[in-house]
């Protein structure tokens, strides 16, 4: 058990998910307004007729499984470099070790992607969540879609209004693409976690989609306690619903 005096030092996110893995399921009941309100909204936006579904960060695969239930899909195809969760996992079937940096070694074509609770976040650095965007579009069906939810630097009703005028203004002066790498701390089973992410704006987000050639259907943001709509981008994270584009 760490120090809680000392830090712990940051791991990269698939050391870090080995580590809280047998605990995982107190992150999920914590966070499960918020995950149940982003599924609400996939569900009700699937594109019509799909039949095969990948998820990028499959944890304990539970979300990708009650989404391809309800959906009518079998099989579903679980990405999941952890192995303590996937050890973690209800089932073995539909896991391929491969982290989202390595989109490129898949094959096949989904109608539904996923990459849910910040784990586009987990990829750094820039450059790569934008080639991690193009190998989803090239895994896209033609009337596919990817669902990604991302953890918004300018969530003032998450991080406070002293906290995220600070951000907007070191953006405005100082934009660079590091700006919002962070370090998040979890404190599961008797010890803190300490793993490395970046938080998004929208228009970063924006930018990147449009330079992997792909479009936004819809925008929603998610307040990240009771996973209800809000009107605000400022009240909570943001959930996209993007396809490839056609142009």
């Amino acid at each position: 058990m760490s120090n809680p005096s000392t830090p712990s030092v940051p791991l990269d996110p698939v050391a870090a998910y080995d580590v809280v893995a047998p605990d995982f399921h107190c992150l999920v009941s914590a966070c499960r307004p918020y995950l149940d309100g982003v599924d609400r909204l996939i569900l009700a936006n699937l594109p019509l007729g799909a039949t095969t579904l990948l998820d990028i960060g499959a944890g304990d695969a539970r979300r990708a499984h009650g989404i391809a239930q309800a959906a009518g899909i079998a099989g579903p195809v679980l990405l999941e470099p952890s192995h303590g969760m996937r050890q973690a996992s209800f089932t073995p079937q539909g896991y391929l070790n491969l982290r989202a940096e390595q989109l490129n070694l898949l094959t096949g074509k989904f109608d539904i992607i996923l990459c849910l609770w910040n784990v586009f976040g987990h990829i750094l650095p820039e450059a790569a969540r934008l080639e991690a965007l193009r190998q989803i579009k090239r895994l896209l069906t033609p009337n596919g879609r990817l669902f990604l939810d991302v953890n918004h630097r300018y969530n003032a009703r998450r991080y406070g209004w002293r906290n995220t005028l600070a951000r907007f203004l070191y953006d405005t002066l100082r934009a660079n693409e590091r700006n919002g790498d962070v370090v998040a701390a979890w404190n599961l089973g008797g010890r803190e976690t300490r793993v490395r992410g970046h938080v998004f704006t929208d228009k970063e987000l924006q930018k990147l989609i449009r330079a992997a050639g792909l479009a936004i259907d819809h925008r929603f943001v998610v307040d990240y306690t009771t996973g209800q709509l809000c009107p605000h981008p400022t009240q909570g994270n943001l959930l996209y619903i993007i396809r490839a584009d056609a142009v």
